[in-house]
């Protein structure tokens, strides 16, 4: 079985991706594996979400494929049904922590509240998403959370770029970051597909020089 945590741990980095036509879908994740990062969240905010993560689920099972900023519980079945591995949330649905966690579904909610992390931790869950990360104080506010609940991890995801994405990774908390700076969405509009390539494979070679 998928053990989504640890393949995101060990690539340190979640890409986030907001895919417009369906068409795409094998196209990019191959381009992730090419780049050295077999690893995507595909977000649902848009009508070509579901089929999406089901042809990259179908066509390249190697590829952690997880269905981001869910909302519904509608949503995760249609998500878990289309083969998402694991589900990301931009906040808390006790209907969707409770749907998730009861069917041993991989869930990582986002969070940036103490209130908001002991309402994760209820459900038996140790990894949020701190989203928006950078419009709630970044990296000095993680810092701040941890020291209070030292049995949460944090995927940073809002405003993480190659810029700060080692000051973030640093912090042994945080077990990856997520952010699009590596699927740039005109870069997909364009079908530039070894472009996205190229920075995946860049945002790998900075983590690893980090190890």
């Amino acid at each position: 079985m998928i053990n989504a945590k640890e393949i995101i741990e060990k690539a340190k980095l979640l890409p986030v991706i907001k895919l417009d036509r369906v068409d795409d879908a094998i196209p990019l994740a191959e381009a992730l594996i090419e780049g050295g990062l077999p690893v995507m969240e595909i977000t649902f905010r848009t009508d070509a979400a579901e089929e999406s993560i089901r042809a990259v689920s179908k066509a390249c099972p190697d590829v952690l494929t997880g269905a981001g900023t869910i909302t519904t519980l509608d949503q995760v079945k249609r998500a878990y049904d289309a083969g998402a591995k694991y589900i990301v949330t931009p906040g808390i649905s006790n209907v969707v922590l409770e749907y998730c966690c009861t069917n041993n579904i991989p869930v990582y909610p986002g969070a940036c509240t103490p209130t908001e992390i002991i309402q994760v931790m209820e459900f038996g869950l140790d990894i949020i998403k701190f989203f928006p990360a950078a419009q709630y104080g970044g990296l000095s506010t993680v810092k701040a959370l941890a020291a209070p609940f030292p049995s949460i991890k944090f995927v940073p995801t809002g405003g993480v770029s190659e810029s700060n994405l080692l000051e973030y990774l640093a912090f042994p908390k945080v077990i990856a970051c997520g952010g699009s700076w590596m699927v740039k969405d005109d870069m997909l509009r364009a079908g530039d597909f070894k472009g996205i390539s190229a920075l995946v494979a860049k945002a790998v070679e900075l983590v690893k020089s980090a190890e």
